[in-house]
């Protein structure tokens, strides 16, 4: 039998690895799920289309469960995977899960941070920490206010908007969460860290 060309991604793995910026269902809506339910999945594969992304995310309708294992069908065609066709089954568990038809009781933490703040990019591709962050008037209702900086940018490097990235919180604390608990602060405050690398708040 020709080995299949896709396999099931871990939802559980990436959302303990990523925790702000990749939803999991919670483990209690998971428990709701029954026959005629419908599940999400990530179908992740290998191609030799340059084009083609590494992965799909699809719908499975849910025939039985037993035991910890899901069976059913696929509800999607995919559109690069060759060996994996509409209505075809597939067995999964929780881990695989991305995604549910019913409404989850469990307030989401990607939600929680998914409004969106300005943070320099050395702080979100080159690994540098948050040393200094504010919040101002949001620019609108997607906008959190927030601003992130490592504090040692110069200005030249800030006048220049490709240094900028529009992202969510999420993605910000991803990279580095120290600035969790002052995230709900009001608007008007500023936070810097000091020598012990603790955040203190600055006065006006």
């Amino acid at each position: 039998m020709k080995n299949r060309s896709w396999k099931l991604a871990d939802a559980q793995k990436l959302a303990d690895e990523f925790p702000y910026t990749f939803h999991k269902p919670s483990k209690e809506v998971v428990s709701q799920l029954k026959a005629e339910n419908q599940a999400k999945l990530i179908f992740e594969f290998e191609s030799d289309d340059p084009e083609a992304p590494s992965a799909e995310r699809m719908w499975v309708e849910i025939a039985e469960v037993k035991n910890g294992v899901f069976s059913g069908y696929l509800d999607n065609e995919p559109a690069y995977i060759n060996d994996l066709k509409h209505k075809d089954p597939i067995e999964f568990r929780e881990c695989h899960i991305i995604d549910t038809d019913l409404n989850d009781p469990v307030p989401s933490i990607t939600d929680k941070y998914i409004k969106r703040c300005f943070v320099t990019n050395n702080i979100l591709y080159d690994g540098q920490s948050v040393g200094y962050f504010y919040r101002e008037e949001p620019d609108n209702d997607e906008d959190s206010g927030w601003r992130f900086t490592t504090g040692t940018e110069t200005d030249e490097y800030m006048d220049d908007s490709n240094n900028l990235s529009c992202v969510s919180l999420g993605a910000v604390l991803r990279e580095d969460d120290h600035c969790l608990q002052l995230l709900e602060r009001e608007e008007g405050v500023a936070f810097a860290k000091n020598e012990e690398g603790k955040f203190i708040e600055l006065d006006d």
